[in-house]
């Protein structure tokens, strides 16, 4: 299938503060030592206690009616009462109850009916008094020992150990909070990168997103020298809103801001000021902007703002405000509380910029948004000569074409890629990574890992079919993206993929190339109708990315002559199939009917491509049948193709 190219405060407590005074101990409200020695004493008294109220490990323990036996047989010798348990020794060895261990010394318990002390007297028990006396038994009495520390210490050390450790934790985490009391609840948890742990990573590590660097370089620049930007009355931005999707960047940017600008750096995600008990998340924020105007001039940042932004109109309420709201009230108070001229800097990042509310968005707040957007075919290229600085790469290795072919890819997926090729480099004992590596580790990640299955004869041929009409059609086509890449090698959810990429980004559509796109997609079913009669059910994404193409030309782009110039498809660009739908039943059906037409125009005219060109066609299915994988002059080798000039009219 072919792949889709898409700041000083006294509560801080900072590392520099204890580089400045290194003679302020580092210890907790009481000492370490007194805790550590109580909980060893403790622990060696019950130890001691027990081992000298133990007995020794001879000594059996029997039923009372055992021992009663044993004094009837004439085998105890005497006994040692001390309350209500027995010890004693016999004449000669018994045997433990269960068998196994023998020995003379053996221990009971002496039943209250049977008390020796009592037994007799008030006519209850067995008078165990008398029965030892007729079997001249020797009997010894004690007074059970009264061990006060023990006893002391088991009733209340459990106790004074919860209340310690209470204690305890409630003083480490007030440390650990800047002072907040227990559990630092109301303390905001922002990291403050000061002047001594500011991270290394500055604007020249930032690539292929140059306009937003330039946007948030002017912010770092009034941070360093205001006057130059408020000599003529002008005042910097409050709040700077970083939009994009995820892995363009937006925290790399914010951690470049703190490389870069001389002033406290204060970091924290929107989701840690949402705690379990309601006003907690305003206090947080309260808190953060009272460090933030302390440390002036200062930068905030807050990644993922969606989390605690969301519009509060979209939301279902039962009565009252919950926490969430009270938070985003919150941010929307401190944010009109401070003038700009305190240099306060606010930096929020989101990828959901749709579902903000329309306060946070007004000027006054976050006046200025900056767009991340994906990088061009330049940008991938910048963005691979960053990641690569500590790679050993070949001296085939042309950045500049893996660029070409990553169409759609953000610096997350580029890093990503470089690092796999390494990882595949070295799993090959290879001393360099080389282009080969890179191309391989470019299917991987945008095709998922080598699956080996077992397939016979018969679907792979099925299947080099699929992909060869994929790839022909490619090639057949004027204004197609190039095909780069073919294979029969499952990867993934995919038994086989074709994979096209532009010669250069694309940013306008023109009709004729969606369509190539539709006819392309469709060219593995269309092969598989023209060889085997039958179609399979491997063409099920290529007739997802069909219906969703299709759809967005009715819908979106007036690219029908039935249904007009008219849009009828969502605002955000989000898939049109699941989309709310704005139109009556019978603009639907006309939809769906002028959809079916372009799909079925499309798949003829593959049909009638692949039908003139038959053995080209058997061609591609032979040489993949043998190698598995074509590269692009493979494919042009055995198909003896060129790639198609660009038509008229299609926007490169």
């Amino acid at each position: 299938m072919p792949a889709t190219p898409q700041p000083p405060n006294p509560n801080l407590r900072t590392d520099q503060n204890r580089q400045q005074n290194p003679q302020q101990p580092n210890r907790l409200g009481f000492g370490w030592g007194w805790l550590i020695a109580f909980g060893v004493l403790l622990v060696v008294n019950i130890i001691i206690t027990n081992v000298l109220s133990s007995n020794n490990g001879s000594t059996i323990t029997i039923p009372y009616t055992e021992f009663k036996q044993q004094v009837t047989t004439g085998n105890v010798e005497s006994i040692t009462v001390t309350g209500d348990q027995i010890q004693g020794t016999t004449r000669v060895e018994i045997t433990a109850p269960g068998g196994g261990t023998r020995s003379k010394q053996f221990q009971t318990v002496v039943p209250s009916f049977a008390n020796p002390t009592t037994a007799g007297q008030n006519g209850a028990g067995d008078n165990l008094e008398a029965l030892l006396e007729q079997y001249k038994v020797q009997v010894t009495a004690q007074e059970p020992s009264s061990n006060t520390l023990l006893t002391i210490l088991l009733s209340f050390g459990p106790t004074i150990l919860l209340i310690g450790g209470f204690v305890l934790l409630s003083r480490y985490a007030a440390r650990a909070s800047g002072g907040a009391g227990i559990l630092g609840f109301g303390k905001s948890t922002a990291r403050v990168i000061s002047e001594g742990d500011r991270p290394s990573t500055t604007f020249a590590d930032v690539a292929g997103i140059d306009d937003a660097k330039e946007e948030l370089t002017e912010v770092v620049d009034f941070l360093r020298e205001p006057q130059k930007y408020t000599r003529l009355g002008g005042t910097v931005p409050k709040g700077v809103l970083l939009v994009g999707a995820p892995g363009t960047g937006k925290t790399l940017l914010a951690r470049a801001v703190a490389g870069e600008a001389k002033v406290p750096f204060l970091s924290i995600s929107a989701s840690e000021f949402v705690e379990a008990i309601v006003g907690i998340g305003a206090a947080r924020v309260r808190d953060l902007f009272k460090q933030a105007r302390s440390l002036a001039p200062s930068i905030v940042f807050i990644d993922e703002l969606d989390a605690v932004g969301r519009s509060r109109a979209s939301q279902v309420r039962i009565g009252g405000h919950d926490e969430q709201e009270q938070t985003l009230n919150q941010i929307l108070t401190e944010m009109d509380g401070f003038d700009s001229r305190e240099g306060v800097i606010v930096i929020a990042a989101t990828n959901r910029a749709d579902v903000l509310d329309e306060a946070l968005l007004r000027p006054g707040r976050f006046d200025r948004r900056v767009y991340v957007s994906a990088p061009d075919r330049a940008g991938r290229a910048a963005i691979l000569r960053v990641h690569v600085r500590g790679v050993k790469l070949d001296t085939d290795v042309d950045l500049d074409a893996i660029a070409q072919q990553t169409t759609g890819l953000v610096g997350a997926d580029l890093r990503n890629l470089v690092n796999e090729a390494a990882l595949l480099a070295a799993s090959r004992n290879h001393e360099s990574v080389s282009q080969a590596d890179f191309g391989d580790a470019l299917e991987k990640v945008q095709l998922g890992t080598e699956r080996h299955i077992a397939q016979s004869a018969d679907d792979r041929e099925r299947i080099a079919y699929h992909e060869a009409g994929h790839a022909l059609l490619g090639l057949l086509i004027p204004g197609s993206d190039p095909v780069r890449r073919v294979s029969i090698v499952p990867r993934g959810k995919s038994l086989g993929a074709t994979i096209q990429a532009p010669v250069d980004d694309r940013s306008n559509y023109p009709e004729d190339y969606l369509r190539a796109r539709i006819t392309s997609a469709l060219g593995g079913r269309a092969a598989e109708q023209i060889v085997y009669g039958v179609v399979t059910t491997g063409a099920e994404s290529d007739l997802q990315q069909v219906t969703s193409i299709a759809y967005q030309m009715v819908t979106r782009f007036g690219m029908s002559d039935k249904v007009g110039p008219i849009n009828f498809g969502d605002t955000d660009g989000q898939n049109p199939l699941s989309a709310q739908r704005t139109y009556s039943d019978a603009t639907a059906q006309l939809v769906d009917s002028e959809v079916r037409r372009i799909i079925d125009e499309c798949i003829e005219n593959g049909k009638r491509l692949l039908t003139e060109h038959r053995g080209q066609l058997d061609d591609l299915v032979a040489a993949l049948l043998v190698e598995d994988t074509l590269d692009q002059a493979r494919i042009l080798e055995v198909t003896g193709l060129a790639v198609q000039p660009t038509r008229p009219g299609v926007t490169v």
